[in-house]
């Protein structure tokens, strides 16, 4: 959600920066009606910067988060305590990487154990101790 949220705020910057430019650009294209060489010099001058400003701005910290998220999957392994994007609190059991799939125990006093998909993970909390273990059983 956090990344949703932040991933809004960023496009909403760049809408109004794009939105603060227009004038601009209608100034540039208003005011040399006779040479089309100086307009096309102008434009470029504006929309690059602005290029610029929307990678770093929306693609590169999607690419970085993108790869984060990769790590901590593949980085997935048994007794990882996880989140589950659909809130489930549990303990990874198996990981079958050739399926993307992965098998986590969410109550220990009945047994009860999820399959679900590797991308339904939202969060790897640790592993789980030895101790934890005993207060559960």
């Amino acid at each position: 959600m956090r990344l949703l949220f932040s991933g809004l705020r960023k496009i909403k910057k760049v809408h109004s920066m794009l939105i603060s430019f227009m004038p601009l650009l209608a100034e540039a294209g208003a005011g040399n009606a006779g040479g089309s060489s100086g307009g096309l010099i102008m434009m470029l001058t504006l929309w690059i910067p602005l290029i610029i400003v929307f990678y770093f701005l929306l693609i590169r910290p999607e690419r970085k988060e993108r790869a984060r998220r990769q790590a901590m999957l593949n980085a997935l392994k048994k007794n990882d305590r996880v989140l589950t994007i659909g809130g489930i609190y549990g303990v990874v059991t198996n990981v079958h990487r050739e399926a993307n799939e992965v098998t986590i125990r969410v109550d220990d006093a009945n047994n009860t154990r999820i399959r679900c998909t590797l991308s339904a993970i939202a969060q790897v909390l640790g592993e789980e101790t030895p101790s934890e273990k005993q207060k559960e059983g």
